[in-house]
């Protein structure tokens, strides 16, 4: 049993290694653009829809209103980012009933690649929406001892955002492949339903805690006003 897709090698020359994670990481960027490009190729204003396009328009609209519910006031500006990361593990996630195939979620640098994605776009959307000196105060309030652990805290999540991934995807693959070892024939399709359901509430959880480090980091801090002093007659 493998515990990762990386110990499936396809091809090998020196030091390179393809393995599974690769091609179906890559398999998975194709599949994703080429379904955005043919689904919007005709897109229709009235009534008259495709259902991929409904479908696709359900998606959107709802990744929008989670956005938009955590507290990110232009949802527009997020969901090509947001919405990336919860179709990719969504979809690596779904792809699993196809025989053979591995999800690039369950190793440990598809994981770590995905959350310093994350890592890197918080203090971007950050410093557009605080400016540079706006945001790097957030590191030093409510006092300036508090910077150290401050670093710490955002390289802490970015590590946490990985191992929670790759765990709960790593150790559904192996729950799965146990039972389907003893019992195969009773827990495939219970379990291949359990297995899809899991990866689905995983690309949740990633996309939900990428929007709320997003949302901390473009809050805008309100100043105090001051008190009026009464003027001298």
């Amino acid at each position: 049993m493998r515990l990762s897709p990386d110990e499936l090698v396809f091809w090998q020359y020196g030091w390179f290694k393809l393995n599974a994670t690769i091609v179906f990481t890559w398999a998975i960027i194709l599949v994703m653009a080429i379904g955005a490009k043919l689904i919007t190729r005709k897109l229709s204003t009235d009534h008259q829809r495709s259902r991929w396009q409904n479908l696709l328009e359900i998606v959107i609209c709802g990744i929008q209103q989670q956005i938009e519910d955590i507290g990110l006031k232009q949802p527009r500006k997020y969901i090509g980012f947001l919405g990336t990361l919860f179709l990719f593990v969504a979809v690596s996630a779904l792809c699993t009933v196809i025989p053979g195939y591995e999800p690039p979620t369950g190793s440990l640098s598809t994981t770590m690649a995905l959350a310093m994605c994350v890592f890197v776009a918080v203090p971007l959307f950050g410093i557009e929406a605080q400016g540079i000196g706006g945001y790097l105060r957030t590191y030093i309030e409510p006092t300036v001892i508090m910077l150290p652990f401050n670093l710490i805290s955002e390289a802490s999540r970015t590590l946490a955002l990985a191992v929670r991934l790759f765990g709960n995807m790593m150790s559904g693959a192996m729950i799965m492949a146990i039972l389907l070892t003893i019992t195969p024939l009773l827990f495939p399709i219970v379990m291949t339903a359990l297995g899809l359901l899991t990866g689905m509430v995983q690309a949740y959880i990633f996309s939900i805690l990428a929007a709320v480090y997003i949302a901390a980091a473009t809050r805008v801090r309100e100043t105090k006003p001051k008190k009026h002093q009464p003027q001298p007659t």
